[in-house]
């Protein structure tokens, strides 16, 4: 009996993550602090009895304990669950599958977009509860096309798988949705690992005389395999352990085939396969003895027949009987292309459609030093890949990114710098006198290439992609030199010219405030064409500095004022861009009426305060105060609130009078004192008059005159 390992059989990167964390937690938390997992670790009993074993406990619920490390599995867990755990002050190792992260920020993002959310899989599995509470518990469950026929349907449609799913009905549910709602989104977030292990199930079930399905009871994506070999018709059996298997289920079986869930251990699978391979063995002894026999009984002991069956049914015990499909062997030198499976500080590992996945270590993703993987790869990602090296006994492939790029860049690059050509490149580290770029080799920006101006700190520019242009390349001395200095010249100069081309007066344009004088701000409108805004185009009102109206980096509109090209000027108005509050002035002021602002100047002949934006009024020096004022200092401040009273309106002329005392009481006369014996003797120069005491004085009498002289 032939027996076939199927391809992917066993432990997909996501369960060796959460194993690899679980190991590495063991060994470095403290022996006297318990270790729980919220919930079997993986669906796998043996596995969960193992970490038993070791120490590590199954916890159902957050609050079952009080202290300790709590590893959330690779079905990951929902927000609120999260947030549980930390509240209760938990030491938290997230052992959360990737594809299922990227399931659950999927599903969230769909859910924020306003879709309604559609999730294929089984509702009581851990990780489907895990994405619904990404959508607030406001997603569907299904685990049938035909179960979205019962489902109240909305116009915006999201729908997800859980990572474990078939393909096949995946695609049937997006079928099911498709012309039925208006706006659908489908999302395949099945893990590639299960589809390849899936694929490569439903393929050999369709070339064996029987299948045996390795995992545990209770894990779905096992579950889902046994179902996809009993599909193609193939007798399948689901078993956890070797012990399970009986004799008589490969009776007259040639070519029997095995495959494991993704929660399945090597051991168990070499365990299944070597009882399976005894199975073998007992069949071939049968054999030798019935013809050993049948000789005898014939009496015609024919020594060579029976030698000759002995040698082939030994040969045939000799035979891989563990055989997977013929896989292709990596050749080293060779660039190939792979998808990354699992990010680590001091490695990446690579699908690479190998038996094992290759491994590339820090040192040879980046030329960058210390680089954090995350910033170079990402989980999913297809990368090239160079071949170092293969190690054919443990089947561990040797990886290196950053030779791969290397080989792929310099054709370009010389191509670029001959042609005066540009590409886009992601800074990775600022070094002296320049920044870092990746561009597949080693890339240096100097400082005075960076930018059209100077640049003090050049932090700010780690993680952005700049468009270079390339000054210097030496492929012999591994040596490129880029520029973003003449890129943004290039562009500068192009953009000028476009604008004095066709702006004109009175047009409102977008920008950004990029410097601030004591005369105005520089505003960009587009790619470093600047324009000065004039203190005085800024608001209706007084502006004492232009930082009271704007700051560097404001987005503002403004309108072209004028265009100077030979001068290569562009004065720009903001006060432009919206009403002229003096046009409707007397809707909202009247003579007589109350008003509260602020004073903002205060002059020789009085002093003006700021009712609104735009809106000054004068309280002339005779309106201050009954009493004889000889500085309008001595009576407000600027920044002080005054209460006024609306004296006059003139929006022609754009003025508003305010008067302070006629709001204050009118001063009561002191009373008149007895007249002396030697007043009594004097002539009464009043006579003929009321003979009542002056107590009016010039500026009462001729205020007005001079009112209109200061303001002439």
């Amino acid at each position: 009996m032939e027996i076939v390992l199927a391809e992917g059989a066993g432990f997909c990167f996501g369960v060796k993550r959460a194993l690899d964390l679980t190991a590495k937690t063991i060994r470095e938390v403290n022996a006297a602090k318990p270790i729980h997992t919220l919930g079997p670790l993986i669906h796998n009993p043996q596995v969960v009895a193992q970490l038993k074993a070791q120490g590590v406990e199954v916890m159902e619920q957050p609050d079952e304990q009080s202290s300790g490390v709590v590893i959330v599995r690779s079905h990951g867990v929902a927000p609120k669950v999260m947030e549980q755990l930390e509240e209760l002050s938990y030491d938290v190792v997230d052992a959360t599958c990737p594809f299922v992260h990227r399931a659950m920020r999927w599903a969230k993002q769909l859910k924020d977009e306003g879709y309604q959310v559609i999730i294929v899989g089984d509702r009581l599995h851990p990780e489907v509860q895990a994405i619904l509470g990404y959508t607030d518990e406001t997603a569907h469950v299904v685990s049938t096309p035909q179960e979205i026929k019962k489902l109240p349907i909305a116009s915006r449609v999201g729908i997800i798988a859980q990572t474990t799913q078939s393909v096949s009905n995946f695609k049937a549910c997006v079928n099911e949705l498709a012309g039925v709602v208006e706006d659908l989104k489908a999302f395949d977030t099945i893990c590639t690992a299960t589809e390849q292990r899936q694929t490569s199930a439903w393929e050999l079930a369709a070339q064996v005389d029987v299948m045996v399905v390795i995992g545990g009871r209770n894990s779905a994506n096992t579950k889902r395999l046994a179902e996809l070999c009993k599909e193609q018709g193939t007798a399948t059996y689901h078993i956890e352990t070797p012990e399970e298997l009986q004799s008589q289920w490969f009776a007259g079986v040639k070519r029997a085939g095995v495959t494991a869930g993704a929660s399945t251990p090597d051991w168990l699978i070499e365990g299944v396969l070597t009882r399976m391979s005894e199975f073998t063995e007992e069949k071939v002894a049968q054999a030798i003895e019935e013809q050993v026999v049948e000789a005898a009984e014939e009496q015609e002991p024919e020594v060579e027949k029976v030698e000759e069956a002995v040698e082939t049914a030994e040969e045939g015990i000799s035979e891989d009987h563990m055989s997977e499909y013929d896989v292709k062997l990596p050749t080293a030198g060779a660039v190939i292309k792979g998808k990354v499976v699992q990010i680590s500080n001091d490695e990446v590992l690579v699908d690479i459609d190998y038996k094992s996945e290759g491994r590339i270590p820090l040192n040879e993703l980046s030329f960058i030093s210390n680089a954090n993987p995350e910033d170079i790869v990402s989980v999913g990602e297809e990368i090239l890949v160079k071949v170092l090296k293969v190690d054919d006994s443990e089947g561990n492939v040797l990886l290196s990114k950053k030779r791969a790029d290397a080989d792929q860049s310099w054709e370009k690059l010389e191509n670029l710098f001959e042609t005066g050509g540009t590409l886009t490149a992601k800074v990775m580290q600022v070094v002296k006198g320049g920044l870092l770029v990746n561009v597949g080799v080693r890339g240096f920006i100097p400082a005075s290439h960076v930018s059209r101006g100077f640049e003090d700190d050049l932090q700010k520019y780690i993680g952005q992609e700049l468009e270079l242009k390339i000054i210097e390349l030496d492929r012999s001395k591994n040596n490129v030199v880029f520029s973003h200095k003449e890129v943004l010249e290039e562009q500068h100069a192009k953009a000028k010219a476009e604008a004095f081309a066709t702006l004109q007066e009175g047009q409102k344009v977008k920008g950004i405030v990029r410097r601030l004088t004591d005369f105005g701000a520089f505003v960009d409108i587009g790619d470093g064409v600047e324009g000065l805004l004039h203190v005085s185009e800024m608001a209706y009102s007084r502006v004492n500095h232009p930082s009271d109206v704007v700051s560097e980096g404001d987005e503002i509109t403004v309108m072209i004022l004028g265009v100077n090209q030979e001068r290569e000027r562009i004065s720009l108005g903001l006060k432009q861009t919206i009403a002229d509050p003096w046009s409707t002035v007397t809707e909202r002021y009247e003579v007589g009426q109350k008003v509260v602002g602020e004073v903002t100047r205060v002059v020789d002949f009085g002093a003006f305060v700021k009712l609104e934006d735009g809106i000054e009024g004068l309280v002339h020096i005779s309106e201050l105060s009954h009493k004889h004022v000889a500085k309008a200092e001595d009576v407000v401040q600027p920044g002080q609130q005054v209460e006024t009273k609306v004296i006059s309106v003139d929006p022609e002329a754009r003025r508003i009078g305010l008067s302070i005392k006629e709001l204050e009481p009118k001063p009561v006369a002191p009373p008149t004192p007895a007249p002396s014996r030697a007043r009594q003797e004097k002539p009464d120069l009043t006579e003929g008059t009321d003979n009542e005491e002056l107590t009016t004085n010039l500026g009462a009498m001729f205020g007005d005159l001079f009112k209109d002289a200061k303001d002439e």
